[in-house]
């Protein structure tokens, strides 16, 4: 099945089947996962969701800096906002993504970009505005949360129009450009809606990255090319 029939791949050149790049550095990639969504809890309890999600982010070595319920053609489906330590090197990665999940699989559209040389600066000036007591709190989906990165003011959308080239504003920015354009495949939005996995207490993995231009990819199930315009 091909749940994802076209989008909007403006300033994308595709690098690899499902797998898109853009001159500033984001990767956009497509995914189908024909099992049981692997989500800790149903759309319809967001708390019990989001939750889960920050969890998981942690307990990966991560951050989750939003989770939004929503709609992807109609659909409902859950956006997330990761952060992660860069592998190999200092700094972070910024991954966005959209799941769209059905009672026995699901579609993700994930956008991606790393910081470069510079790290810190956006954490470094929010900081200074706002007070070093005021920029890390606790998370606002799990305050007891251990472990990962920690939730930081600098993440909040607010501060996107003042660092316009910062990863986490490209990734925000490109997601939202594209939501709209997306299209699903018929078949996939007449499959049975997600419900509660057997699992509903075990935390989902965070997104894995999509690989850096010129690092081999991980294997994909499928994904056709959508329309460019």
């Amino acid at each position: 099945m091909n749940p994802i029939t076209s989008m909007d791949l403006t300033g994308f050149t595709e690098r690899e089947p499902g797998v898109w790049t853009d001159e500033r550095g984001l990767v956009l990639s497509v995914h189908f996962f024909g099992l049981v969504p692997d989500l800790p809890a149903p759309l319809d309890r967001p708390d019990l969701l989001r939750h889960g999600l920050a969890l998981s982010a942690a307990r990966a070595g991560g951050g989750l800096i939003e989770a939004v319920l929503g709609e992807v053609d109609s659909v409902p489906a859950v956006r997330q906002l990761i952060k992660i330590r860069r592998p190999n090197g200092h700094g972070q990665i910024f991954i966005g993504s959209w799941t769209v999940p059905k009672a026995g699989c699901s579609a993700v559209v994930k956008v991606q970009a790393a910081e470069g040389r510079m790290t810190g600066l956006r954490e470094a000036v929010v900081a200074d505005r706002v007070g070093p007591d005021r920029s890390f709190t606790p998370h606002p989906y799990a305050p007891g949360v251990e472990g990962g990165l920690p939730h930081h003011v600098a993440d909040h959308e607010e501060w996107d129009a003042q660092f316009p080239d910062h990863p986490l504003t490209l990734v925000r920015t490109a997601l939202a450009r594209i939501t709209p354009t997306l299209a699903l495949q018929d078949g996939f939005k007449s499959q049975p809606p997600f419900g509660a996995p057997a699992h509903a207490h075990a935390p989902a993995p965070a997104p894995a990255p999509a690989p850096a231009p010129g690092e081999p990819a991980a294997p994909r199930r499928w994904f056709r090319r959508g329309r460019s315009a």
